[in-house]
């Protein structure tokens, strides 16, 4: 999430608004397609329309188009529960079956949330004639983003 201030109270449309502005500032995420398409505090759901470009040689969605799904929709996830702005500060995606389909939707949600960083779970399922299908599971934790001055002095 970016650098903005969280108002306390928006309604769920305007929320959502704000999440799909941050994804647009985003060149990757546009390049590939990505729709933000539900969020709330603690919730996301990102999906992406399976393309040719983003399969690999056996036919199937390339496990870096469903890692990007899963580390986008945690971060939103986290960030919108912590209400400030964060980074990935790590995860872990287990891939359970081969991503074939017309699309991909990752499904976050905040498990466990402080000051500091959230912990978050998110579950990607390919879509095919309808029917969704797991086709991997992450965890990871977002990490509230450091005062830009500090950052920029320590490196």
């Amino acid at each position: 999430m970016s650098n903005q201030d969280w108002p306390a109270e928006v309604t769920p449309e305007t929320f959502l608004q704000m999440g799909r502005d941050v994804l647009a500032r985003q060149p990757f995420s546009m390049l590939i397609g990505a729709e933000l398409t539900e969020l709330r505090p603690g919730h996301c759901v990102l999906q992406l329309p399976i393309t040719d470009k983003l399969k690999q040689q056996d036919g199937f969605a390339h496990g870096g188009v469903v890692s990007y799904l899963a580390d986008n929709a945690l971060t939103y996830a986290g960030g919108t529960a912590m209400r400030v702005p964060v980074v990935t500060a790590e995860y872990k995606i287990n891939y359970v079956r081969p991503a074939v389909g017309q699309r991909l939707i990752a499904r976050a949600q905040a498990v466990h949330v402080s000051k500091s960083q959230a912990v978050c779970r998110c579950d990607v399922f390919a879509v095919i004639d309808g029917q969704e299908k797991l086709c991997a599971v992450a965890q990871g934790t977002i990490a509230k983003l450091g005062d830009a001055n500090a950052t920029s002095q320590a490196a």
